[in-house]
Parts: structure tokens; sequence; C-alpha cells
């Protein structure tokens, strides 16, 4: 049968070459790190990630399992720590390296977070950060729903939006767990003050679906990308990191 070992201490330098080491070996492993305190491993990253990408078309080399993160004490859920433990900068840096090599999975809810885990542990030759807060939450998808929104890597929720696949008023985007919860609040409240607004709400999984193609094979073509953020409607996007992010993304973007 299957088996595995947790293994910790509070030193983020000797988890990391644990997990990497572990990767050596042929096997599947997971770094589960505060998001404020994961930036103490970044040098280390840099270097797997290009040693990744050096063997990347190496024919004898064989493929190793991904290297997993997940960052689960994060930014907006910090009631008891405060400033001192927020700071959601780590994704600026993984965005920074080799698009063949990196990738970020933001889910909004558990059932999310179960598909994009399974899919990072099957995965090979990655690194693959992940962002999910240990709160309790709502849960907005069942595990069928989360199995297709997640594999899409973004997506309208029809359920969440009124303009009945016209062209909206407005579009409503967000990506993370909290800023999810946040937007569907407002969604709520927009219903509530302005019912004949006609509102889209688009929840972004897979944060490498806003690059173009040309920089990322994650990223949406301009027509897929245009038919869920149309070319000239207002985007309001609640985003779990820095808005930099985002901007650098769709910078070659309509809109």
């Amino acid at each position: 049968g299957q088996s595995g070992r947790v293994m910790e201490m509070l030193s983020e330098h000797q988890c990391e070459g644990w997990l990497e080491g572990y990767l050596l070996t042929g096997g599947h492993g997971l770094m589960n790190s505060y998001e404020a305190f994961i930036h103490i491993i970044s040098s280390m990253l840099n270097q797997h990630a290009k040693w990744l990408e050096s063997t990347y078309n190496i024919p004898w080399r064989n493929k190793l399992a991904s290297l997993n993160f997940l960052l689960a004490s994060h930014v907006w859920r910090q009631d008891h720590n405060g400033f001192t433990h927020q700071d959601p900068g780590f994704l600026q840096h993984v965005c920074a390296k080799k698009p063949e090599v990196v990738r970020i999975y933001l889910p909004p809810d558990t059932n999310c977070l179960l598909s994009c885990m399974r899919h990072c542990l099957d995965s090979q030759h990655k690194i693959n950060v992940m962002v999910g807060g240990k709160h309790p939450s709502p849960q907005w998808l069942t595990p069928e729903e989360a199995h297709h929104h997640c594999a899409a890597g973004i997506g309208i929720w029809d359920w969440a939006s009124n303009d009945n696949g016209k062209e909206p008023d407005v579009i409503l985007a967000c990506a993370g767990d909290i800023p999810t919860q946040e937007a569907l609040a407002a969604v709520s409240i927009i219903r509530q003050k302005m019912p004949t607004l006609k509102l889209r709400f688009v929840n972004v999984v897979d944060l490498m679906r806003l690059h173009s193609p040309q920089r990322h094979p994650h990223g949406l073509c301009d027509m897929a990308f245009n038919s869920i953020f149309t070319k000239s409607k207002p985007v309001l996007f609640n985003f779990h990191a820095y808005p930099q992010i985002v901007h650098s993304l769709i910078f070659s973007r309509a809109n």
C-alpha cells in the first residue's frame, strides 16, 4: 500500500533541502510554509529552477516529480500574528522564472485545492506554488465542478453572474480564497444596491492563464481572453498578492 512521512523542523532551509534530495531519489513531496517566510528559500528555488531548465532537454535524464509548495498561512488571515507575517511577494519571485518550469495556483476553496494538489503531485519537472488558507472557509464548488474549473484554470461563474452570456456592464474578477470570498460578498451588495447592473464574475485558479501563449505555455489565446474579459468593459480584479503581477501578465492584452 501507499505510505508517506511528515518531517518538520523550524528551518525552511532544512525542509527545502530534505525535499529536493527526496525528489532526486524518485519520490514525491510537498513543502508547507507560511507565505511570509517562504522567501527564506528563494535562492534554493532559483538553483532548482536553473537545474530543471538545464536538464529539460537532456534525453537520457528521466523527469523527476515536481517541487511543490503550499503556502497555507497567508497574508489575508494573520489575525493573531499581524504585520510581521504578511508578505505575498513570493509569487512575484516565482513569476520571474522560466515559463517552462513555474506554475502558480490560487484555488478558491477546498475542492479546488484538492484538484490542484492532485495535478501538482502528478506533474513532473515543474515548480508548483499553491496558495490556500488554513482557516475554515466556504465551499463554492462540488468536487466535479472544481475538477473542471481547475482543468480550465479560469472561468466565468454563471451562478454568481447576471449578464446571461451577453455583454456585461462590468466584470468582477478574483484570484485567491479570501479575494474570492470578498468578491462574492461584493456581488451580494451590488445585487441589492444596483440590481440592473449586468455583472460577470470571473475566477482565476491558474495565474498563468492571464499570460499570452507566446510568453507562457498556459497562456490563453487573445480570442479566449477577450471572450472572458471583453475588449472594452471595466474589470475590477481582486487579487491575492501585489497588483504589479497582474499588470505584467496582461501587459499585451486588449482593454
